[in-house]
């Protein structure tokens, strides 16, 4: 059984079913696989290889990424992926700190790199025809090295939701290792077309999507992901299995309904991150099966949904997965709720999501042996999320480690809150985050994105919050943001850091506020307004 991503791409060397395709162009998986030796052969002749062999691509989802992807597997090379939508002085900071010497770009992005200091990296423009005429005349591959499974396929750096992102290696091994459960459970073969809209540059497209491409024989559709073109894009190319990571089924969900949105070929839609909600409304509008998880890019947790699975859980860990208070070290005890479903030994029940099998799958950050060691304590993998478990041992989040807010002398964790709101019918998007209180402590706050051609007044929404018998009259938001849009990474996950960091401002949109000691929501005006931007 192939166990690197080398081995996978030899398998497919005569296979003559569809494996890329991209608006009007084709390719077989023989004609991928010869595309991909030759750019491994053209990098190998300009690569210096007294220093790390690390190609960074800064290609977006198209072709070329995932032709730059065949060619360091084959090539026995790493491919850095660059984040496309870091800027300046951060995206010359990625490629210094993971060694990058050669750069693939291409028209689209060419101007990111543009005046920024780079020494010693030579960036080659793959739409350019010295590219091509460099392909051409490459000759034969003689590949640095044959990878093995623990070899560094990649070097994909961190959503960065809580700080700056940082390069975690992905082995070799991790592509064959996850492709198979996904390929069996969703019966996924030759016949396939899986649609990567989520960016190649970091780990959920490359380990729930092209992991099972490589490792059944489907196809590729690398696109740029849009809310308004998905469903086109899904009948054009006759897609039949998707991943995505954060908030893509809101995105997708927020937009005009049609009756026939479940004529379509899509068959499963994998990823992590989605809320009940909109697993249960986007299963019912498009006709396919949503199976939601949950694992971070370092790999080192996996949670997973088997079978019947509470509302508000993410499902079970693997073994080794659990709760752990990163004060004392200690498991924290099973969450316990009363009749209405409230938790009510949050102080106690929410810790930190821990392996305590060590690092899992998790090899290190490049080039960051304080973020590792940080990582990995007392031989456990601590992951910065907050989570608690119940008595069954399903596992609930709680928020980043920075989510906790203390309120009235009480502790209150961001995601119980966030998951109660997130029943509104209106409610689109959502971030929960603390704010300073005017007088000690945190104030809760709450951004919300609505649903197109939604209202909501703020007589409903203090209707609603009332209705709730499991939400504490503390978690009550005390600011409530109202915009058109919240601040996400590439890949889809709100940035929270950046919404705390902004303070209590309505954006480019509207702030509701929540007199201290009544349950009624107002609008802010005037004096009001700056008084909170003052904060």
């Amino acid at each position: 059984m192939a166990d690197t991503v080398t081995a996978l791409l030899h398998a497919l060397a005569d296979d003559d079913h569809l494996a890329v395709a991209y608006e009007d162009s084709r390719w077989t998986w023989r004609e991928y696989v010869d595309g991909g030796k030759r750019r491994a052969a053209a990098v190998l002749a300009v690569l210096d290889r007294q220093r790390p062999p690390h190609v960074g691509a800064l290609l977006g989802n198209t072709p070329e990424m995932l032709f730059a992807l065949a060619a360091s597997a084959l090539g026995g090379y790493v491919t850095v992926g660059l984040n496309d939508t870091r800027r300046g002085s951060a995206l010359a900071e990625d490629i210094a700190r993971a060694d990058v010497q050669i750069v693939l770009t291409d028209a689209a992005h060419r101007e990111l790199l543009a005046g920024l200091e780079l020494p010693g990296v030579l960036v080659i423009d793959t739409s350019a025809s010295e590219w091509a005429d460099l392909v051409a005349g490459a000759g034969e591959l003689d590949p640095l090295t044959v990878p093995g499974p623990m070899d560094p396929f990649m070097l994909i750096f961190t959503s960065g939701t809580s700080g700056n992102p940082k390069a975690v290696r992905l082995a070799h091994m991790m592509v064959p290792f996850a492709g198979p459960p996904l390929v069996n459970r969703f019966g996924i073969g030759p016949r396939d077309i899986c649609y990567l809209s989520m960016p190649l540059f970091h780990s959920a497209a490359i380990l729930g999507g092209v992991c099972v491409a490589m490792t059944s024989g489907a196809a590729m559709v690398p696109a740029k992901f849009s809310a308004s073109t998905f469903l086109a894009d899904i009948r054009r190319y006759g897609a039949t299995y998707m991943n995505y990571v954060g908030k893509p089924l809101a995105y997708i969900l927020a937009t005009e309904p049609r009756p026939d949105d479940a004529d379509n070929p899509l068959r499963v839609a994998f990823g992590n991150e989605a809320t009940d909600r909109d697993i249960a409304e986007f299963s019912e509008r498009f006709g396919c099966t949503v199976w939601d998880g949950f694992g971070s890019t370092e790999a080192a947790i996996i949670i997973t949904r088997e079978g019947p699975t509470p509302p508000g859980s993410i499902g079970k860990g693997f073994p080794g997965v659990a709760v752990y208070d990163p004060d004392t070290g200690v498991e924290c005890p099973p969450a316990v709720f009363d009749d209405t479903g409230a938790l009510t030994n949050a102080d106690a029940a929410i810790g930190e999501l821990v392996n305590t099998q060590g690092a899992g799958l998790f090899a290190g950050y490049y080039n960051d042996e304080q973020s590792t060691s940080d990582r990995l304590r007392d031989g456990m993998y601590w992951s910065g999320d907050l989570a608690y478990k119940d008595a069954d041992g399903f596992i609930y989040l709680a928020g980043r480690t920075a989510d906790w807010m203390r309120v009235d002398g009480e502790n209150l964790a961001a995601g119980p809150i966030e998951r109660v709101l997130q029943r509104l019918p209106a409610l689109n998007r959502v971030a929960v985050y603390g704010v300073p209180d005017e007088q000690v402590g945190d104030a809760v706050m709450a951004a919300i994105v609505l649903s197109d051609n939604a209202v909501l007044t703020p007589e409903e929404f203090a209707a609603f919050l009332r209705a709730q018998p499991d939400l504490s009259p503390k978690a009550w938001p005390r600011y409530v943001r109202i915009d058109s849009d919240l601040p996400a990474t590439a890949t889809n996950k709100i940035l929270k850091r950046e919404l705390k960091a902004q303070g209590v401002t309505a954006g480019g949109g509207t702030l509701w506020v929540r007199p201290p000691r009544t349950f009624e929501y107002r609008l802010a005006e005037g004096q009001e307004l700056e008084d909170s931007a003052a904060r």
